[in-house]
């Protein structure tokens, strides 16, 4: 039966929570959480991938047990990816690993997939629902430049899907919205809007989605205005869930060029596709991990 390990990783000033579950010896895969998500939203796909891997996964800063700053600023992709690296440092010092990341568990380790820190390690990255803010950017110039073919169209759809980052820009705003009891509200929001049959209240709902909000007002302005080149040099693995609506196919059409060995994997599922098609995701990381060994 695999064990399970708790750790507490330091990374500059901050206490970040970790969970190691499986064979220490297995190969290592790493699972990020998005938005506003904690580690626990990866619990079925380790289910599953601990009987193989040693699988790894962490409450981001601002999340579940880990510290929460109260800064902005000290929510930057920078910062994120040393998180990252710190807990792959604690756990697994100097030893390879595959990366798997959801919503804005995805945004944060494209960082990491294109920062030279880290990408001698990473064996493979697969992503679910989470572009690189850098990508995204050029892809809206691109996409505005070529209004003949719809670019600007698009542009537009994508915005709209994505009308939450706008609202999070506010100051204060989502914070009340989650003290006025939207954690309570959550699970029935998720059972009726994403198909989650089992969601249930979490008691670390709250904060959650207080400070997670900080994750969009300290990237995507900057990221989208100014976006820098962001080449990968693993193999990427990006699973498009089909029915994702927040997060569109169209993002990913010009991924190929900031990739190297790139495969795309539509899943018949809503954006929370670790929580309703776990197998599903389990099969598709299971296969690109053992492709690229």
């Amino acid at each position: 039966m695999p064990t399970k390990r708790e750790h507490w990783v330091t990374s500059g000033d901050l206490l970040l929570y970790a969970v190691a579950e499986g064979n220490p010896e297995a190969t290592p895969i790493v699972l990020v959480h998005g938005y506003p998500d904690n580690h626990s939203v990866w619990d079925k796909v380790t289910a599953a991938l601990s009987q193989e891997y040693l699988v790894i996964r962490y409450d981001v800063r601002g999340a579940g047990r880990s510290d929460k700053p109260a800064r902005t600023r000290d929510y930057r992709l920078s910062l994120l990816a040393k998180d990252l690296q710190a807990v792959v440092n604690a756990i697994i010092p100097d030893r390879p690993f595959h990366l798997v990341a959801h919503d804005w568990g995805s945004i944060q380790s494209w960082e990491s997939v294109t920062d030279p820190d880290l990408q001698q390690r990473i064996r493979s990255y697969t992503s679910i629902s989470g572009p690189c803010l850098d990508h995204v950017g050029f892809w809206i110039r691109n996409q505005i430049g070529s209004p003949a073919n719809g670019g600007t169209t698009k542009v537009l759809r994508q915005l709209a899907s994505s009308w939450y980052v706008f609202l999070f820009q506010l100051p204060l705003l989502p914070e009340i919205i989650w003290k006025a009891g939207l954690d309570k509200a959550w699970p029935g929001y998720l059972k009726k809007q994403e198909q989650v049959a089992d969601a249930r209240f979490s008691p670390l709902q709250k904060a959650d989605g207080q400070y997670g909000v900080k994750l969009y007002r300290a990237n995507f302005l900057p990221r989208l205005l100014r976006p820098r080149p962001r080449h990968t040099r693993c193999p990427v693995q990006v699973i498009i869930p089909t029915r994702d609506a927040y997060v569109g196919r169209q993002l990913t059409e010009c991924l190929v060029q900031w990739t190297g060995k790139l495969t795309l994997q539509e899943l018949d599922a809503p954006h929370w596709a670790p929580l309703t098609e776990p197998d599903a995701i389990c099969q598709s990381v299971s296969t690109f991990v053992g492709n690229n060994a």
